[in-house]
């Protein structure tokens, strides 16, 4: 019997199911630090958004198991769980259609002045004229993020022929095809989309992504919708467009969920108290979830959805953390707007017994939505429904590459582009040995790292440092293979601070450039 403390609201089934399996079960409300106290053989806790500290889980000495019901974990202190040895689980996707649901709402409220035509009339007045609508029959949607929510709302709005424009870095163009929907650049939903819906995680890449530049490509009167995170949209480049095209903007998400102003209050035409999870049919999936996904765990061992996996025996933790940073380099080299298809990797050496745990860190490179702390079954199960093939090839340890790894990337389907890196660890550092053509690089990625590939001529180096130091960006490091046929040359400049896009398009003019990026880690 295993002592389980649910400190929240949450629906009952949870409780229901794990009694029913001879699990003794305390359910209070009230606040966590003081039911640990009361509680301390806890053995499980199942939680919503309550925080779990390294206090709360030092108050437990017997905990075990900690379950978020719901998709969101940022509440859990998970690095520090898995030092005491506690697994974290989510329920990812219990909340997925209550959020999609909420999306054609707000789109149906925002077309139709739903909320504005109820004040009014309630206050007497008669202004039909003022509320003239429009249809979303035959509107253009713009989705960013096809994951669960992503494409539920694209399924629920199927009913009004409506045309769907969608971003998703890891989408193939096959499985897009098939569901249904086109796959665009981000510019390109922003300029033709009637409505455009975000479902993109927050990273330090999406942080205020949606600027003044993408909100300037908007129709005039569009409808911008966030049910993602408040982060993504720069508050104040929207306050400025949103007077020139009157865009329409419909909120769900905040800083922080609390009560009291909204920075979002004057430029918002429908503001929700973050309310897309919250439907009884979500908080019972959520609940059910929870409590199944602890009985497989106790009882069949199943850690499917655990997001802070440790390492086996063996395993040096720099070597998935390498994975990572050499997939994350393949897919800037890629292109970010361009969907890989296919991955195939050979782990040399002792690696080789451990490629199915370096199948996570790969797809966390590929897709920032994705935890680097999931494991091969998650892994897996989000490619395949991107749509991409994931092939481990068998090693051939005659090349002599000690404990390293390459990572293939491959993108389109007629004309295929192939992005392919080799690293391993040195001296306990991380270490890109090649990239493509361009061998014996010996990278070490940290910091600032700007990328030109060029054809090989004298003075291109030159021309790229004037460009920096013109713009007061020193060169602390800098690297300049040529590729093994020697017609092409690559320059990896590690620079002071990062160098800002526009000045990588410049350069990348100025030198006739391939391909010019920014690597930051």
């Amino acid at each position: 019997m295993k002592n389980v403390l649910i400190p929240t609201k949450l629906e009952s089934v949870a409780k229901e199911i794990l009694v029913a399996r001879g699990y003794k079960v305390t359910q209070d409300a009230k606040p966590l630090e003081e039911l640990v106290k009361t509680y301390p053989e806890t053995e499980v806790l199942i939680v919503r958004s309550e925080k779990v500290t390294p206090q709360i889980i030092d108050a437990l000495p017997g905990l075990r198991l900690v379950v978020r019901a719901g998709a969101g974990y940022d509440t859990i202190d998970i690095k520090y769980a898995r030092r005491k040895n506690v697994d974290v689980m989510n329920t990812p996707g219990a909340n997925a259609n209550a959020v999609a649901e909420e999306v054609v709402a707000m789109m149906l409220a925002s077309a139709r002045h739903v909320v504005q035509g109820d004040l009014t009339t309630r206050e007497g007045k008669w202004e039909k004229n003022k509320f003239m609508g429009t249809e979303l029959t035959g509107k253009t949607v713009g989705i960013l993020g096809m994951g669960n929510i992503g494409r539920l709302v694209a399924k629920r709005l199927e009913g009004f022929e409506m045309k769907f424009l969608v971003f998703d870095p890891v989408l193939s163009a096959d499985l897009a095809e098939k569901i249904g929907v086109q796959i665009a650049t981000v510019e390109e939903i922003f300029s033709k989309s009637d409505y455009v819906s975000l479902h993109i995680p927050q990273t330090n890449e999406t942080k205020g992504m949606v600027n003044k530049k993408l909100l300037g490509l908007m129709k005039p009167g569009a409808c911008l919708i966030n049910c993602a995170r408040a982060g993504i949209i720069n508050e104040n480049d929207l306050r400025e467009i949103r007077k020139e095209k009157k865009i329409i903007f419909c909120n769900d998400v905040y800083p922080k969920d609390e009560a009291g102003p909204k920075a979002v209050t004057d430029i918002a035409d429908i503001m929700l108290p973050h309310l897309g999870a919250s439907t009884v049919e979500a908080n019972t999936t959520a609940a059910t979830r929870a409590a199944e996904q602890t009985i497989a765990y106790f009882e069949k061992g199943i850690t499917n959805f655990v997001v802070n996996k440790g390492v086996p025996d063996g395993l040096d933790e720099k070597y998935q953390e390498l994975a990572f940073v050499l997939t994350r380099l393949a897919r800037c080299y890629l292109g970010t707007s361009s969907a890989p298809h296919q991955v195939e990797t050979s782990f040399y050496g002792k690696l080789r017994q451990f490629g199915k745990w370096m199948q996570g860190p790969i797809v966390a490179g590929i897709a920032p939505e994705f935890d680097l702390y999931l494991d091969a079954s998650d892994a897996e199960a989000f490619l395949k429904d991107r749509g991409i093939v994931f092939i481990n090839r068998d090693p051939d340890d005659t090349k002599q590459y000690g404990e390293a790894m390459t990572i293939d990337l491959f993108e389109g389907t007629s004309t295929i582009k192939k992005v392919s890196v080799r690293g391993t660890i040195a001296e306990n550092n991380l270490m890109i040995s090649r990239v493509n053509d361009f061998d014996k690089l010996y990278l070490e990625p940290s910091g600032n790292n700007l990328i030109v590939e060029y054809k090989d001529q004298p003075g291109v180096i030159g021309k790229i440092a004037s460009h920096l130091g013109k713009n007061k960006i020193n060169i602390v490091d800098l690297r300049a293979p040529q590729s093994i046929g020697g017609d092409k040359a690559l320059a990896v400049m590690k620079t002071n601070v990062p160098v800002p896009e526009e000045m990588v398009k410049e350069i990348k003019e100025l030198v006739k450039a391939d391909s010019a990026f920014n690597f930051i880690y």
